[in-house]
């Protein structure tokens, strides 16, 4: 059941991870102010910057910095505080806390204290840019932002490759041509994209195209603003084989100890062919054998 008015009152010692618009103000909710209005503390990423939500919303609740740089330091203290009876808001610069930002040690912190965290839902630029993107948004994957450089960026670059989900990811603009540039190199030039800009604000903008196309658009046209980049998935192409061979490789599956189901599955994978024709296949199989 939905907590009453007053019920914060009651909820000593909880964490509450409060989401914040991440553009238009009028996106808060009703609980969340309510919330930040009656929590002991908030603990924000950037006080400045909270400081003029909260004083649009003549939220007066005293703040406290919490942020990457400090947060090994903050979390030992928000957690006396929180065990002291404390009731503690989290809030990030904008959307939900604890995703892609410092606020998932604070959350790690609290669980191994047991310590109660509650979530108070609201805007999230994932969430809003894969509605709108006009890819496959039944299953996707939340990619934050990718490493920077190095062996750690190329490899995961090259785990995206084959990922069949639809990916989001996050990217300042300043880098948003290398990003799409090592995204064409690893993906190809052919898959679909939509480049999400300034969601929620007044310049708001979707641009969809492939992956070639973003990049010539986005050398003429300077990035500005925030991004949230998402990637159509891979699609495997159906290999040629023949029967013999898929008959072959269905065998040497199946000596190893595999099912024939999972052998099937397994060859599908492999090559993109229907998982229910390569086990029909497998069927036959038995009945020669028999």
């Amino acid at each position: 059941m939905p907590d009453s008015p007053s019920s914060i009152v009651n909820a000593s010692g909880t964490l509450y991870l409060v989401a914040t618009p991440i553009g238009n103000l009028e996106d808060i909710t009703f609980r969340a102010v309510r919330i930040l209005k009656e929590a002991d503390l908030i603990a924000a990423e950037d006080t400045r910057h909270t400081g003029k939500l909260l004083h649009h919303f003549q939220i007066e609740t005293p703040q406290l910095s919490y942020h990457e740089h400090n947060a090994r330091s903050r979390i030992p203290q928000l957690i006396e505080k929180l065990q002291n009876g404390q009731t503690v808001a989290l809030v990030s610069d904008a959307g939900m806390p604890g995703i892609s930002d410092p606020g998932y040690g604070l959350v790690c912190a609290c669980a191994n204290a047991g310590i109660v965290v509650s979530p108070i839902p609201g805007p999230a630029a994932v969430v809003s840019a894969i509605a709108a993107s006009a890819l496959p948004s039944d299953r996707f994957t939340f990619e934050g932002f990718l490493p920077v450089k190095g062996k750690a960026r190329t490899e995961r670059l090259s785990q995206l490759a084959t990922e069949p989900r639809t990916m989001v990811l996050y990217e300042s603009p300043h880098r948003l041509l290398k990003t799409l540039a090592d995204l064409q190199m690893h993906l190809g030039s052919d898959r679909r994209v939509t480049v999400a800009r300034e969601l929620t604000k007044r310049y708001e903008e979707f641009w969809r195209g492939t992956l070639g196309e973003a990049i010539a658009h986005f050398t003429a046209t300077e990035p500005r603003g925030e991004f949230t980049v998402a990637i159509s998935g891979h699609t495997a192409t159906p290999q040629t084989i023949s029967q013999a061979d898929l008959l072959q490789q269905l065998e040497e599956l199946i000596s190893q100890g595999l099912s024939p189901s999972k052998a099937s599955r397994q060859l599908a994978q492999e090559t993109g062919l229907s998982k229910r024709e390569i086990y029909q296949l497998s069927l036959t199989m038995k009945q020669e054998d028999g």
